[in-house]
This record gives structure tokens, C-alpha cells and sequence, in this order.
């Protein structure tokens, strides 16, 4: 596993390198495109050197990539990516954000099962309701790692960044929590479950995972007080909130990645805050910042990587293209319902949701979920079509929500 893990960082290493002297794109689009070109030039070598494919699938093997995101390298990105969002500002969008995480997810998740199950039925794939409700739950949430690292090139301006960045560090905690509770049900039987049992075990989960986090955040932060000005052992206090907590909240069974969200917001603001000195919030800082960019660049080397394990099928692509469309559609409906509840000042409602469904993009996360799959379930098939739903999300929305946001003249500090 660790020669296997090397080989991943030297290729994120070269892949950053060539990206940046080359491409010019925004970093994880970048590494994400030369991965997909590597994994293709792999898939080339199978039928004229099928030693030299099968070691490759292992080097991929090695690193199971399930484990290593939702297990290892997410609560790294969740902490790191909620540190830097303003609390203050984030406040202003709590609604939006509470709306659009919840009742968004839970709508999308519904209106994605149903119309996959019709769709996937009339070309021939065959999924029982309850599979295709679990692909609503695995791919209806915003991927807070995709999210935030496209953002920082597209110019949004701050109040639709906030609801964007906002949503998706939410989402992604409630949208596995719903995962989790449909995965059990669809294990064990819709027989053996009431719906008020559901709702209990989505609450306890969610809830939980808030209150812990809370807790979390506020013990780094009495920790980090009481040593202000030794930069190091903070660096080390924060290290320690992410990875031990993470790790406890698996075991008590709260919502590890809805903690880090909330742990990272409270520490990360109380560290810019005057208590602490200008050397502990510039250590911090960077070494929050570097290891979030090394771990994305990983990451995306690990998602283009992922297609040597797919079995190519044309109907499971076909199945993918019709599963792009259901997304957006149901995107755009669980975005505008909310936003319809809520007193919006923005001159055009319409051009807002616009936006906020083309930047609703789909990551790693989702094809993790999918890879957590027992064998037992339509495994192959969910798997398939999370992953062209993720490259198509990740290149063509993550390129041109930019040049949308531009047109929508949504830019600079105008709303």
C-alpha cells in the first residue's frame, strides 16, 4: 500500500507540475483530466501488455479509495475547507444553507430515485426502487471538496459563494447520514423499519454529529487559548480534533463529517479572532492550506484513476448521460423550492437558482458511497453512472461555472 500510495503522490506531484506550466487550469480540473488521460493510456496497455494493465489496476487496488476518503483523508478535507469560511458571513446565509441541506437533499434524493428507476426501466436496466433511491442518496449531495476548490478561481461574489461553499459542507453530512439510512433499510428489508425509526436514526446521526462537533470546537479552542503563541503544538491540537475526532464519532455513531464541518467553523474563526498572535493564525493557516491542496490534488489523481476499475458497458454509459439530466432537473427543483420559501433580496431568483444548479457539483464522496456498496446490490451498475455523473460535474460544470456566473453577472460584490 505504501509503494502504491507513493506512486499516487508522485503522479499528483507531476500532474500539478504540468497543469501549471501547461494547462492553466484550475488545479483539481487540471490533475483530474491528466488522470483520466493516464488511466485511458493504461486501459490502451490490456490487450497489448495485460501484465502491464493488471499491475497498474493494483496500484489502484491497493489504495482502496473508499477507505481512504470517507475513512482517512475526509475529515482532513471537511476541517480544512470549513476553517476558511467566514462564520459571521455564513450566518447572513443560514437559512439558505439549512434549507438548501436538508429539505434540498431530501427532495433531490426523492425525485432522483423515482425518475432513475422509470429511466434506467425503459433502456433496460432494471434496479428495484429502493437501489435507485440509494443513488439519489449518493449523488444528490454538493461535494464540498469539488466545491470549494473551484470556487476559489470562478469570481462568485461572496454572498452566492456562501451559499454554495455553505450548502455543500452541510449537505454532504446529512446526505450520508440519508445514505446510511436508506443503505440499512435496503439491507435488512423495509419490513423490519418504521418510518418513525428512520427519522430517529437520521436525527440521532445528524443531530449528534452537531452537538459533538460543537463540543469539539470549542474544547480546541480552549486548548488553543490557554497556549497562545506556540504555533506548533497549536498546529498539533488541530491535527489531533480532526483525526481523533473523526475517528470518535464513528464509534459513538454521530455524524463525523457534520462535526468536523461545524469543530473546523469554530476553530477556524476563533483562531483569526485578536486572541490569538499573528504567528499562530499564519501557522495555522498555511498548514491547514497546504494540506487541504495536497490532498485534493491526491484525490482527483484517485477519481481519474478509478476508471481502470470500471467495466465499460454502453448501456451503463447511456444510463449516465440520462442520470446527468435527471440530476440537473432535480437540482434545480430541490434548490428552487427552498429558495422560493425563503425573502430573497436578489433582483432574479431565476438567474440565483441557475447558478446555484450548474455550481452544484459532485465529487469523490459520491463515488466512495457508491464503492460502499455490497456486492449483493446493482453495485456495478450505481457505480458506473456515479462516475460519469462526477466527470461530467467536475470537468464541464467546474470549468464553465465561472464563465456562467460571469454572464449571470453575479461577479465581484454585485447581487
Amino acid at each position: 500500500m505504501f509503494q502504491s500510495f507513493t506512486i499516487i503522490v508522485a503522479f499528483a506531484a507531476l500532474f500539478s507540475y504540468i497543469n501549471h506550466r501547461l494547462l492553466k487550469l484550475p488545479v483539481t480540473i487540471g490533475i483530474l483530466i491528466l488522470s483520466l488521460i493516464l488511466s485511458a493510456g493504461f486501459a490502451s496497455l490490456r490487450e497489448f501488455s495485460p501484465y502491464l494493465f493488471q499491475q497498474a489496476c493494483q496500484v489502484v487496488d491497493n489504495i482502496n479509495f473508499r477507505e481512504i476518503l470517507m475513512d482517512v483523508m475526509l475529515s482532513f478535507l471537511l476541517f480544512a475547507g470549513a476553517a476558511h469560511v467566514n462564520l459571521k458571513a455564513l450566518k447572513k446565509e443560514r437559512l439558505a444553507v439549512f434549507l438548501f441541506a436538508t429539505l434540498g437533499v431530501l427532495i433531490s434524493t426523492g425525485i432522483v430515485g423515482v425518475l432513475t428507476y422509470f429511466v434506467l426501466g425503459a433502456i433496460g436496466i432494471h434496479i428495484s426502487f429502493v437501489h435507485c433511491l440509494l443513488f439519489g442518496a449518493l449523488i444528490s449531495p454538493t461535494d464540498p471538496v469539488a466545491v470549494l476548490a473551484i470556487l476559489k478561481g470562478a469570481n462568485v461574489n461572496k454572498s452566492l459563494e456562501l451559499k454554495i461553499s455553505g450548502e455543500s459542507l452541510f449537505n454532504d453530512g446529512v446526505g450520508v447520514v440519508i445514505f446510511l439510512s436508506i443503505l440499512m433499510v435496503a439491507e435488512q428489508g423495509v419490513e423490519h423499519f418504521s418510518f418513525g425509526e428512520i427519522l430517529h436514526l437520521l436525527g440521532f446521526e445528524a443531530i449528534g454529529g452537531l452537538i459533538y462537533g460543537t463540543v469539539l470546537g470549542f474544547l480546541g479552542y480552549y486548548l488553543l487559548r490557554t497556549i497562545d503563541d506556540a504555533p506548533k503544538i497549536e498546529v498539533l491540537i488541530t491535527l489531533a480534533i480532526a483525526m481523533g475526532g473523526y475517528s470518535l464519532a464513528t464509534l459513538i455513531h454521530v455524524s463525523g463529517p457534520l462535526a468536523m464541518v461545524v469543530a473546523g467553523l469554530i476553530i477556524g474563526n476563533r483562531i483569526r479572532s485578536d486572541e490569538f498572535s499573528d504567528s499562530s493564525r499564519a501557522h495555522v493557516d498555511m498548514f491547514w492550506e497546504m494540506l487541504d491542496d495536497m490532498l485534493n490534488a491526491i484525490l482527483f489523481v484517485l477519481i481519474g484513476l478509478e476508471m481502470l476499475t470500471l467495466s465499460f458497458d454502453s448501456n451503463y454509459f447511456i444510463g449516465g448521460l440520462l442520470a446527468i439530466v435527471i440530476i440537473l432537473i432535480a437540482r434545480f427543483i430541490s434548490v428552487g423550492l427552498p429558495f422560493s420559501l425563503m425573502k430573497s433580496k436578489e433582483g432574479s431568483p431565476l438567474k440565483t437558482i441557475t447558478v446555484l444548479t450548474w455550481g452544484g457539483l459532485r465529487g469523490g464522496i459520491s463515488v466512495a458511497l457508491a464503492l460502499s456498496l455490497p456486492l449483493s446490490m446493482p453495485r456495478e451498475v450505481i457505480v458506473f453512472i456515479t462516475y460519469v455523473v462526477v466527470v461530467f460535474s467536475i470537468l464541464l460544470q467546474g470549468l464553465t461555472i465561472g464563465k456562467l456566473v460571469k454572464k449571470m453577472k453575479f461577479s465581484g460584490s454585485n447581487i
